[in-house]
């Protein structure tokens, strides 16, 4: 069989609204880009492209797929890698179970999420499911580390048009809750391997030991971390932050990331659910589990399943009465924080709040003062210490503020992201070990039944990686540069031993800071409200929690982030920002025909994506075109043509036919290329012609329903008659 030809850039199709997007946006990007002999393909990463590929023996001949997230996870690792990655879903067990269904009614014979598998097909099935939720791929892609930052057009737009931010008194009564103790950061212990090992996990008990895990291998240099949350510390201390909060007269929040870490946080998040309605789970607890309830997948699944029985949804109401009103994802259908694990992500949901002045939506659809929760103390100081700033010094003014670049160590799995097949419910107590394959015990704990116990890892050569990356963009920018890692956190003491003697031996110990998350908050915050600029060398929990904090505030948006992977082995990952959003925006596409999602992460993403291009093959009109496309962006800004929030107003398909019309305009300009200034002259002349009529047709069907034929599985042509509905473009770009 002749080998298939791999794309010069792939560019991934996933879900919601980024995906509703590229039905727009990739056809133009294509037509440009074969024009610089580069051809531009798909690799499909979405939620039910991920399900199909798990299941082939489920489906018929013309159903099957191939399993495009393991091919890109080969190309990841090859000098040969161009990809530019759009925000997937990490799937909770409610949307996996939506996405299931979803695909059954569309006639794909694949098999119910089993939620407590008895049966050996049941048991395989759930291991086939469980590799595709949570962050299935991300792990998977980032084989190098993270270069996050604003790009200078969207940051300079931002200046010149600060958006409009949430005022902070002094007597607010937001704040963070965090335990004091018996939690993940309390309890970690870490060491540094010196040679190569083989590990494996036990769980030691009086009726014997149970193997949990075996066969891990660390290269020598890895820094393994254990560590372990009490779940007896953990709802005593959610009991006494419902309290407390209904003392104090404010909203109860729960913050979590219940799909990156899709082991540890639902389980959190059901201990939180559990804790709320206590008296419900004490009266009824042996009732509801026969009728299929699982707290650890939200309020909105439990009301599901005892909705048919009075006496418990009788209990459940007088409960919510008496508890702190809650901090609602929806005020008008009365969802609350609590009702899906996946709806309350704390890398959105706390700067969202740090941004409006510490308020959060309540059940009476009003702003009102919350407490955060937030129950691990690892990075909860990040967000107490902006709100106590914020409280002391009022909001952060974008005209002038500074920037935060982040670096985050996250190739190969690093830290707490790839702890999910080494995280631990623990059945029964005892003492869980973990034995290297020379008898030596590295780490052990003495746990309790019920207790969350896991351990990660990070490797030598992405940690060297990363600080060498840092070194590289400090000496680029000049900015003031701060390692955040704590001293006294057993992990980050360990990552300290790797950064303080690379900085040495290269000369720039004195470019660096080495600060504890809190001290680095400040520092920061301190800095750009200053209008000056930092950059913040971070692991990877940090990276993704940082990059949606600061750009919300500078920026108001975390979609608009120039996101570089610089690979390992050579190859790029050119990320587009973050689909928290996205959700809501698909709602609006199908109840109104608006999409107000804002490709300029993809625009960012593209540019780089060609420009990198062009340096490793050699081609210079990819370089011509990349830096139009830089033109192009700039004019969408400049021009305020990003898409509106409300029906009526230009949305997504507007901003694409703009992006066309510059990024022609500027190859037609350029004299580098006389070929490409000759090939699309008459493609800009064209566009602007019928600007009008263009218009027209992209705007004509807003306000009426729009179906794509899907919510997780788009019908492509229902979706290409919505998201191209100009024939006049679609001429001219072909």
């Amino acid at each position: 069989m002749a080998k298939t030809h791999t794309p010069d850039i792939i560019y991934t199709k996933v879900d919601e609204a980024p995906e509703l997007a590229s039905a727009s946006l990739l056809p133009i990007i294509q037509r440009f880009a074969k024009a610089a002999g580069v051809s531009v393909g798909t690799k499909d990463i979405s939620l039910a492209g991920r399900i199909l590929a798990a299941f082939p023996d489920h489906l018929a001949d013309d159903q099957r797929i191939s399993d495009d997230l393991a091919e890109l996870g080969e190309l990841v690792k090859t000098p040969q890698a161009n990809v530019i990655k759009l925000p997937n879903i990490s799937a909770s067990v409610p949307q996996l179970v939506a996405a299931v269904k979803e695909l059954q009614d569309k006639g794909f014979s694949v098999p119910d999420y089993p939620e407590t598998p008895k049966t050996d097909a049941e048991k395989e099935a759930r291991a086939r499911f469980d590799a595709i939720k949570g962050s299935a791929v991300n792990p998977v892609l980032r084989e190098g580390n993270s270069d996050r930052r604003a790009a200078t057009a969207v940051k300079k737009y931002a200046q010149a048009n600060p958006h409009r931010m949430g005022d902070w008194s002094a007597d607010s009564k937001t704040r963070v809750a965090s335990m004091s103790g018996d939690d993940f950061f309390s309890n970690e212990v870490s060491a540094t391997l010196k040679e190569a090992a083989t590990a494996k996990i036990v769980l030691q008990t009086e009726a014997g030991e149970t193997v949990l895990k075996e066969a891990i291998e660390f290269p020598a240099g890895t820094v393994v971390d254990a560590t372990f949350m009490s779940a007896a510390a953990l709802d005593a201390f959610l009991a006494d932050e419902i309290a407390k909060t209904k003392s104090e007269g404010v909203l109860f929040s729960l913050h979590m990331k219940a799909t990156m870490m899709k082991v540890s946080d639902p389980i959190i998040f059901g201990h939180a659910v559990k804790t709320f309605l206590a008296p419900v789970f004490e009266k009824h607890g042996e009732e509801m589990k026969d009728l299929g309830v699982n707290p650890n997948q939200g309020l909105g699944a439990l009301l599901d399943k005892v909705s048919g029985n009075a006496a418990i949804m009788a209990d459940v109401e007088a409960c919510m009465a008496e508890r702190p009103p809650m901090y609602m994802v929806n005020s008008d259908k009365g969802i609350t924080n609590l009702h899906v694990p996946s709806d309350v992500i704390i890398d959105a949901s706390m700067p969202a709040l740090i941004r409006a002045g510490g308020k959060g939506w309540g059940p009476d659809g009003n702003e009102a003062d919350a407490v955060c929760v937030i129950p691990d103390n690892s990075y909860a100081p990040v967000y107490d210490e902006a709100i106590s700033f914020f409280k002391a010094n009022g909001k952060l003014d974008p005209a002038t503020a500074g920037t935060v670049q982040n670096l985050g160590l996250m190739a190969q799995k690093a830290e707490e992201y790839g702890s999910h097949p080494t995280t631990f419910e623990i059945p029964e107590a005892g003492t869980v070990k973990m034995i290297l394959d020379d008898g030596t015990v590295l780490h052990q704990h003495e746990v309790a039944a019920g207790d969350i116990w896991r351990s990660a890892s990070a490797r030598k050569a992405p940690i060297e990686d990363w600080v060498h990356l840092a070194i590289e963009r400090q000496k680029a920018t000049g900015f003031r540069a701060i390692f955040w890692l704590d001293a006294n956190r057993a992990h980050d003491a360990e990552l300290i031993k790797y950064v303080k003697p690379i900085l040495e031996a290269k000369g720039v110990a004195d470019e660096f800071e080495i600060m504890a998350p809190r001290e680095a908050t400040r520092a920061s915050l301190e800095t750009i409200t200053k209008g000056q600029s930092t950059i913040a060398i971070t692991g990877n929990v940090l990276r993704d929690y940082l990059t949606d904090l600061f750009p919300i505030l500078e920026l108001a948006t975390s979609a608009k982030m120039l996101s570089i992977v610089k690979l390992m082995q050579g190859g790029g990952l050119f990320e587009t920002g973050a689909g928290g959003s996205a959700p809501k925006h698909v709602q609006q596409l199908h109840s109104e025909n608006h999409l107000r999602w804002d490709s300029l992460g993809e625009f960012c993403a593209l540019g780089e994506s060609l420009k990198f291009l062009a340096d490793a093959k050699g081609n210079d009109k990819a370089r011509v075109l990349g830096d139009a496309v830089e033109t192009a962006t700039q004019g969408i800004l400049d021009e305020n043509r990003s898409p509106g929030r409300k029906v009526g107003l230009p949305d997504n398909r507007d901003s694409h036919y703009w992006f066309a019309r510059y990024w022609a305009e500027a190859l037609a300009a350029q004299t580098d290329d006389a070929e490409l200034a000759t090939e699309f002259a008459p493609i800009a002349k064209a566009l602007a012609a019928n600007e009008a009529k263009i218009v027209d047709e992209l705007d004509a069907g807003q306000g009426k329903p729009a179906d794509t034929g899907g919510y997780y599985l788009n019908d492509e042509s229902k979706l290409a008659a919505v998201m191209r509905p100009s024939a006049t473009l679609n001429e001219i770009i072909g």
